[in-house]
């Protein structure tokens, strides 16, 4: 009871690699990053519709002169109003709807792209933690039966049943393996802290984790290569913009307009009447006649960055693809690296109960026993990271199928 009770708080606060990755959605400051750019981009789309509506202004003005004419105010104040629209602009205002609509779904696929990676990167570290405890508490078993057999051949030693060559090797063997352990350790709180800045909390223990073996043939284009497909569209529209500055463009402008005088002019007397309120209507057509090339230029240039992304695009579609098939590839070799590891294990694991009963019973030396405490010590330590293995693999062969990790993660 008392043994469960101490060990209680690890089972009680070791996290599984489902909440790790759920609670890094929501903490990850690459990711909220990620997530405010899609919020501006839609601001951005939001703004570009509202351009279709009409716009309206208000204002005042104040105007004094030192010098006014006989036939004007020298203080003049007034108040307008204004509304304006755009009758024809030569199809910029929808285009850049169009523009700014892509740009927007490029940031979300970018937000996916950069959420999915993460998620990766954790399923990573975590498994890689994994295998290096493994490697831990393997060489940790293994010190303890070092040291248990240095005390021994000590106790030997000083009743001159054993030399001190026998000694200092198994001295040797222990301080290899200690200092294994402590390189280890290292090893365990860097990839701790690596993933601890990922998560976005502090992490004490890993519970285990696996995910489903499934063969998903469907694939589709990841996230990223999304993303550059939405900004090659964004940046074709652009160039759309561009050709609409060639139209004519027509405004409309209605302008109602209050005075108001400090001193009205007057002539023998007589007060000059000024104007208090007025309505202006007015058209406005503008037409690009000559521009010696800039606009052109500018349309250039865009198509020509279009090109370099879709070039792009190109060169990671292969690389999805190519990365796919080494996944497959790496799936295969992992589950033929489980079977002849648990192979190794089973006969180190036999060969070392021989060598340990013939070692105490001095048939055989301390370099046959710490050979054979060896070979098992890596046997056990490659089987558990060949099971973390196969976990990581089908996470990557998830990955480039772009699919979420999160759906097939058992826990």
């Amino acid at each position: 009871m008392k043994f469960f009770l101490l060990f209680f708080p690890l089972f009680l606060y070791a996290e599984s690699l489902k909440s790790l990755i759920e609670f890094a959605t929501n903490t990850n400051e690459l990711i909220s990053s990620k997530n405010l750019k899609v919020k501006a981009k839609k601001s951005e789309v939001t703004s570009s519709e509202n351009e279709l509506f009409p716009t309206i202004d208000v204002g005042a003005y104040y105007q004094r002169s030192d010098d006014p004419s006989p036939f004007m105010s020298g203080t003049t104040y007034s108040g307008y109003a204004k509304i304006g629209y755009d009758l024809y602009t030569g199809g910029k205002k929808s285009n850049v709807i169009k523009q700014k609509t892509n740009e927007f779904k490029s940031s979300k696929y970018d937000f996916f792209s950069t959420k999915n990676s993460i998620e990766l990167a954790i399923v990573q570290d975590f498994y890689n933690i994994k295998s290096a405890e493994a490697k831990l508490f393997a060489r940790e078993e293994a010190s303890k039966a070092v040291e248990a057999q240095l005390i021994r051949m000590q106790k030997f030693y000083k009743a001159s049943l054993a030399t001190s060559d026998d000694v200092d090797r198994l001295q040797s063997a222990y301080d290899s393996n200690i200092y294994a352990i402590e390189t280890l350790k290292f090893e365990i709180l860097s990839l701790k802290k690596s993933l601890e800045l990922k998560v976005g909390k502090e992490i004490n223990s890993l519970d285990s984790s696996k995910f489903q073996k499934v063969d998903d043939t469907h694939s589709d284009d990841l996230d990223g290569i999304k993303s550059l497909k939405a900004i090659k569209d964004s940046i074709v529209y652009q160039s759309e913009i561009i050709d609409s500055y060639y139209y004519p463009q027509l405004r409309l402008e209605d302008t109602y307009s209050l005075y108001g005088y400090a001193d009205e002019p007057s002539i023998a007397s007589i007060p000059i009447k000024q104007i208090t309120n007025q309505n202006k209507l007015m058209a406005t057509l503008n037409f690009r006649v000559v521009d010696f090339g800039v606009l052109s230029e500018a349309k250039k240039s865009v198509l020509l960055q279009a090109e370099a992304l879709n070039e792009q695009i190109k060169y990671q579609t292969k690389e999805q693809k190519l990365q796919l098939e080494l996944a497959q590839h790496r799936i295969k070799t992992a589950k033929l690296n489980i079977k002849s590891a648990a192979s190794a294990l089973k006969s180190g694991n036999s060969a070392l109960k021989t060598i340990t009963q013939k070692y105490n019973s001095g048939i055989v030396d301390n370099v046959v026993y710490l050979d054979a405490l060896s070979s098992q010590t890596d046997a056990k330590a490659r089987y558990e990271t060949s099971l973390n293995n196969l976990e990581l693999a089908y996470a990557l062969y998830y990955f480039y199928n772009a699919k979420k990790l999160q759906e097939y993660l058992n826990d």
